[in-house]
C-alpha cells in the first residue's frame, strides 16, 4: 500500500520556499506521493477554508517536480469543470512526461458555488460536466500524438453514490475524502455492486484521511480515520490495507489557515508515521 501526503498549497504562511520544504520533507521521509488541491478563483466561500495565496496545482507540481526526484505528484482533487478537457489533457500529459511519469490525476466535481459563478460555469451541471470532462481526457490521451505515451492514473473523487458510480465508470481508483472507516467498509461493497452493474472491474480504493496525532487515544464511533495516537493511526492504516486500499493520502490540515505558518507541526506528525512504517529516508532532504 502506497502512502501519500496532502501538501498545503494555500494560506498566509505558504510561499515558494515553504512549498519546496514541504516537497523535500515528504520525499525525504520516504512517502510515495505528494498531492495538492485546486481552486482557480479565491472567492469568499473558498477563502473561508483555503485563503490566498492559492498556488495553482499544475504550475505548482511542475515546479516541485524539479526539486524532487522520486516522489509521485498528484491533485486531490482537480475540479474538472474549471478547465476545458483538452487543456487538462495537455497540461497533465506534459507534466507527466516532464516529471518522468510521476503524475496521478485526482479529479472531482467541486463544491464552491461562488467560484463556479465567478468562472461562468453552471454549478448545477457540474456532475454532467465532470463526466464529459473525463470522457474528453480519455479520448485525448487515446490519440497519443502530442499528448505523450505514458499512462496517467485517474483517481475520481466524490463521497456520494454518484461519485462512486463515476469512479467505477471512468476511474482507475475511487478517491473519497475524509470518510470514516465504517463508511469505507460499507462503500467497498457498494463499489463492487456498481462495478457489477456496469460489467467493469472494481476501481482501486485510494482514500484521503486526516492526520492528527494526539497524546491520548480518541474514542467513539465518529472518530475520523487518521485521528488519535500514533498507534491508532497505524491501526487505521492496517485496516485500510485489509479493505484493499492500494494508496492512502494523509491530510495533516486541521482547517485553521493559521496552521500554514507552522508547517513543522505537520512535518513532525508525518515523521512519526514514517518512522513507524519504516519508510526509507532520503539523505539529501532536510528532516523536520
Amino acid at each position: 500500500m502506497k502512502i501519500g501526503v496532502n501538501v498545503l498549497n494555500f494560506g498566509p504562511g505558504t510561499d515558494p520556499g515553504v512549498l519546496r520544504d514541504w516537497a523535500r520533507t515528504v520525499e525525504g521521509l520516504g512517502f510515495d506521493l505528494l498531492m495538492v488541491s485546486d481552486h482557480v478563483a479565491v472567492t469568499p466561500d473558498v477563502a473561508e477554508r483555503y485563503p490566498a495565496p492559492f498556488y495553482e496545482p499544475f504550475t505548482t507540481l511542475s515546479w516541485l517536480a524539479g526539486v524532487t526526484t522520486r516522489v509521485r505528484l498528484g491533485t486531490t482533487v482537480l475540479v474538472a469543470p474549471y478547465r476545458h478537457p483538452l487543456l487538462t489533457a495537455r497540461m497533465a500529459a506534459n507534466l507527466n512526461e516532464l516529471s518522468g511519469g510521476r503524475l496521478v490525476l485526482g479529479v472531482g466535481v467541486g463544491w464552491a458555488r461562488q467560484e463556479f459563478a465567478a468562472l461562468g460555469i453552471p454549478f448545477e451541471r457540474r456532475g454532467r460536466l465532470t463526466d464529459e470532462h473525463l470522457c474528453g481526457l480519455r479520448a485525448a490521451w487515446a490519440d497519443t500524438a502530442g499528448y505523450g505515451p505514458r499512462r496517467i492514473p485517474v483517481w475520481v473523487g466524490g463521497n456520494s453514490a454518484a461519485g462512486m458510480r463515476r469512479a467505477v465508470r471512468y476511474g482507475d481508483a475511487w478517491h473519497p475524502l475524509r470518510v470514516g472507516l465504517p463508511g469505507l467498509r460499507a462503500a467497498a461493497a457498494r463499489l463492487e455492486e456498481y462495478a457489477g452493474e456496469q460489467g467493469v472491474p472494481v476501481p482501486a480504493l485510494a482514500p484521503r484521511i486526516a492526520l492528527r496525532i494526539t497524546e491520548r487515544p480518541v474514542g467513539g464511533p465518529e472518530r475520523p480515520a487518521g485521528e488519535g495516537t500514533v498507534d491508532q493511526v497505524m491501526d487505521d492504516l492496517r485496516e485500510l490495507r485489509l479493505l484493499g486500499a492500494e494508496s492512502v493520502v494523509l491530510d495533516p490540515y486541521g482547517g485553521d489557515p493559521a496552521e500554514t505558518h507552522r508547517p513543522q507541526a505537520a512535518w513532525r506528525a508525518l515523521a512519526a508515521v514514517a518512522e513507524r512504517l519504516g519508510l526509507p529516508r532520503t539523505p539529501r532532504t532536510e528532516q523536520p
